[in-house]
């Protein structure tokens, strides 16, 4: 019975007791214990171990992409400021190339418009090797009309199917206006980069080229005007005494120890208006500069406005090199200006460094002269003229005719059409010092008949050229007249 009392007294006192421990224990106990059990269902709430929460939250495999997508753009950060250090510690293009290959394990180079490789770089690879795989895969007719379109975006674009599983990048490099150069990027994904990031990076690589091509625009140029003012110093011999242009030479590179010849490549436009012809002759200037320094780099060059003034040392006996390197220049700028006249004057050998003022102004004198003979477009050296230079000092070409007229003109006064068989007979025999047998055998007849031909020269003009003074007329009407390119 007493077992039985106190099962009921239990049963009485449980709820009681359990609600007068509740309200004892107050809300803390309260919070406790829904800190143990989470939140509650009602409150939409669950768990975190609760397949509810667990189809609620981000799943591993987006939290890894997040994380990878978080750490490529810190990379690019980082590679963005170390671009940014290289155009502030004055490098040059290939430091860049260099850079990007090796952080972004692809193959990088930078060309120029017509598709020159100027620098490139690849993980592991030689310089040489690198832009060996960049001319083998890219180098072709196509990528031509893609640089053109990147030139015209102005912005990085992506070259498709070039029949590789890389992915080609091309950016511009700009410098102001132009567009001197392209960023290439090949890039076989092998670094997982995306193609959003490599296509950043390469936009900003371009932009830092353009800044250190910009920056070595601007020295060049003001390298290129002291090295002009020095050239000009010693072609018009301003230098105050020996020393001063001595150290003018030394500076330019100049070996008073070898022979030297100067060289005047006069340029003429064939065109009416002045000023289409100027600029014509001046962008042909430039290309004879570009062309004379591929030629022969130890030259000193200099662009006088529509004029390209060399000093050439002089490797070869005569004045050889210099003759070569002109007739060069002529060839190549009448394939690229056919409506430009390229005349080449080439002064006498000079050593010291006060001769190159003669020689310049000997090499001028024979453009000079040339020009008036109306052969432009040739290669003459100063020694070639002989009495040229003499006679065409003469202002007035008409005195110079006259007096050949005077000399020559019952030749053609006479109604005979042997007047220039008369002349070039005679001509020959002055040069083969008045000998009928030598002269016979140049112009391939027999020696009676030259004399004969002599005879009937003297008889018309009235000559004696058995006299040394009418030797001497005769021989200056012939140079008269191969100068002016007549005949009376």
């Amino acid at each position: 019975m007493f077992q039985a009392m106190a099962g009921s007294q239990r049963a009485d006192d449980s709820p009681r007791a359990g609600d007068d421990q509740r309200a004892h224990d107050g809300p803390r106990a309260r919070d406790s214990q829904r800190a143990q059990d989470g939140p509650r269902a009602e409150d939409g709430q669950h768990p975190p171990g609760s397949r509810a929460a667990q189809g609620a939250g981000p799943s591993p495999g987006t939290r890894g992409q997040t994380t990878r997508e978080v750490l490529a753009l810190r990379n690019l950060v980082a590679v963005y400021r170390h671009l940014s250090g290289l155009a502030v510690q004055n490098a040059d293009i290939a430091a860049v190339t260099q850079l990007i290959a090796e952080q972004t394990h692809a193959t990088v180079a930078i060309v120029s418009p017509t598709m020159d490789i100027l620098a490139a770089a690849a993980p592991g690879e030689t310089t040489d090797r690198a832009a060996q795989y960049v001319r083998d895969l890219v180098i072709h007719p196509r990528l031509g009309d893609v640089l053109g379109a990147a030139s015209r975006a102005r912005r990085a674009l992506r070259l498709p199917d070039v029949g590789t599983a890389a992915s080609v990048i091309v950016a511009p490099v700009l410098v102001g206006d132009d567009v001197p150069a392209y960023l290439l990027t090949l890039d076989t994904g092998s670094d997982g980069t995306g193609e959003d990031t490599s296509l950043l990076l390469t936009e900003h690589a371009a932009t830092i080229c353009g800044v250190i091509l910009g920056r070595e625009r601007v020295v060049a140029a003001a390298a290129s005007r002291i090295r002009d003012d020095l050239v000009e110093g010693l072609l018009s011999g301003r230098g105050r005494d020996l020393a001063e242009t001595g150290r003018w030479a030394r500076h330019l590179g100049y070996d008073p120890g070898h022979d030297h010849h100067v060289l005047s490549i006069a340029l003429d436009a064939a065109q009416a208006a002045p000023k289409a012809s100027l600029a014509l002759t001046r962008r042909a200037a430039a290309s004879a500069e570009s062309f004379l320094t591929t030629r022969a780099p130890d030259a000193i060059i200099s662009v006088r406005d529509t004029e390209v003034a060399v000093v050439l040392p002089a490797n070869g006996p005569g004045g050889s090199r210099a003759r070569k390197l002109g007739a060069l220049c002529v060839s190549r700028l009448g394939e690229l200006f056919p409506e430009v006249a390229a005349t080449v004057g080439i002064g006498g050998p000079c050593r010291g460094p006060e001769q190159i003022r003669l020689a310049y102004a000997q090499a001028r004198r024979t453009v000079e002269t040339v020009r008036r003979m109306g052969r432009a477009g040739r290669v003459v050296a100063f020694g070639d003229l002989g009495i040229h230079r003499l006679l065409l000092q003469v202002p007035d070409l008409a005195e110079l005719r006259g007096f050949a007229d005077e000399v020559l003109g019952k030749l053609s006064a006479a109604g005979s059409d042997q007047a220039p068989v008369y002349l070039a007979t005679l001509a020959c025999y002055f040069r083969e010092n008045a000998s009928p047998q030598r002269a016979s055998q140049v112009l391939h007849v027999h020696p009676n008949t030259v004399t004969y031909r002599i005879r009937r020269v003297e008889e018309i003009t009235g000559l004696d050229l058995s006299s040394y003074r009418d030797r001497l007329m005769a021989q200056v009407a012939l140079e008269i007249l191969d100068a002016v390119g007549e005949v009376p």
